[in-house]
């Protein structure tokens, strides 16, 4: 099969259509063609006259390691080209940035979950596009995740960098049909293209991923696929004080981390709640000792989590019912443990972090209400997700 970058690069006539043009390539590590040669090589390559780069969340190179880590802006060593950071001092392009080239190519790898910063920086991308009369065109690649939707939508109100819009966590598109969502419903006047994949069937073989294809980290802990499946409920523990993985070699693997949990006891009152949420991975009792991050130094408990091999069943799992059901195992175990962090995320002072992950408070309110069950939380998830897959079934194209 052939990403957006690969047909770009086979196609004369698109390649033609930028020849007298400008263009600017947003990339990061994982910008890369079917033979692994970086986007921004290949382009300059083929003769595109490529005036500037632009860096996301954890840099060009992906060399910032955690959140809220700025790149600067730098110059392209072999180029000459100026490399804007777009988390540094801004995340949105400036007019000057804008004005470095004609056409932007967004080629970015994302992990299919709102919170996956590179959803948000399309959008700004967008927005200012369309204010400056500029183009963007957006070099297609798989939704790792495959298309199952999961999660309540953001309420109106809850944005910020890891929140751009009404959708649920796990949204189900790729960044090439996003732009098409956020263009209709932002109403943004913007000259958008999407270079389509080829032979992508998210549903087919790989089960979002190709196997096909060679998985390059598109940010420093997104290791492999089986992250990129667990993500969408992992994530969440960002807003917690239990480990995610930090300072492990499976980072965002894990449905927690704590020196101060049996792992085994939650476990266990997760299938007592609700062992439907339990299926489509496997869960392993596992421990750790993070060299940085929560808990450094201390051995820490965990639940690993495997979306992969023979335990994966792609239409039964659920990853961010599962993480939530954590929570709730935990809360219900030990009823006064300190689970909610209280820290900056992502730049959000005002809102504790695991609400802005979510897009609202429903979440945190379901684990520490002692009365709420299961039921309740799917009830409230299930409308949305039916909501967002009727709203964005216009704009699939595969």
């Amino acid at each position: 099969m052939k990403f957006g970058i690969d047909r770009l690069l086979e196609n004369r006539s698109l390649l033609t259509e930028l020849e007298g043009r400008r263009a600017a390539l947003v990339a990061h590590p994982a910008s890369v063609t079917a033979d692994l040669t970086h986007s921004l090589d290949a382009l300059v390559g083929a003769g595109v006259n490529v005036t500037s780069a632009f860096g996301p969340q954890h840099g060009l190179k992906g060399d910032k390691q955690d959140n809220m880590v700025e790149s600067a802006d730098e110059f392209d060593p072999v180029y000459g080209i100026p490399v804007f950071s777009l988390y540094g001092e801004v995340r949105r392009p400036t007019a000057r940035m804008m004005e470095s080239a004609d056409v932007f190519l967004f080629d970015l790898q994302d992990l299919g979950c709102r919170i996956y910063t590179f959803v948000t920086t399309l959008l700004y991308l967008l927005e200012e596009a369309a204010r400056k009369g500029k183009s963007v065109w957006v070099l297609d690649r798989p939704n790792p995740a495959g298309r199952p939707v999961e999660g309540t939508m953001l309420v109106p109100g809850q944005e910020s960098f890891v929140g751009a819009a009404p959708m649920p966590m796990r949204h189900g598109l790729t960044m090439g049909e996003m732009g098409h969502w956020f263009a209709r419903h932002f109403g943004l006047d913007v000259d958008y293209r999407v270079v389509a994949m080829e032979g992508w069937q998210p549903d087919g073989e790989g089960k979002g991923w190709p196997t096909s294809r060679v998985w390059v980290n598109p940010s420093p802990n997104a290791a492999n696929v089986n992250m990129a499946r667990c993500y969408a409920g992992t994530v969440m523990l960002e807003g917690t004080t239990l480990s995610e993985g930090r300072g492990t070699t499976r980072p965002l693997e894990v449905l927690f981390g704590a020196p101060d949990i049996d792992a085994k006891a939650v476990l266990a009152e997760m299938h007592a709640l609700a062992p439907e949420w339990c299926t489509g991975a496997a869960l392993r009792e596992c421990w750790f000792e993070p060299t940085f991050h929560k808990h450094s130094g201390s051995l820490c408990n965990a639940l690993m989590l495997h979306a992969e091999g023979p335990f994966y069943a792609h239409d039964a799992f659920r990853p961010w019912r599962l993480q939530a059901l954590a929570f709730k195992a935990i809360r219900r175990l030990y009823a006064d443990y300190d689970l909610w962090r209280d820290f900056p995320y992502e730049y959000e002072l005002d809102r504790l972090a695991i609400d802005v992950i979510n897009g609202g408070p429903s979440l945190r309110e379901w684990v520490d209400d002692a009365e709420a069950a299961p039921g309740d939380l799917d009830a409230l998830a299930s409308h949305d997700e039916a909501a967002w897959i009727a709203d964005v079934r216009e704009h699939l194209l595969y």
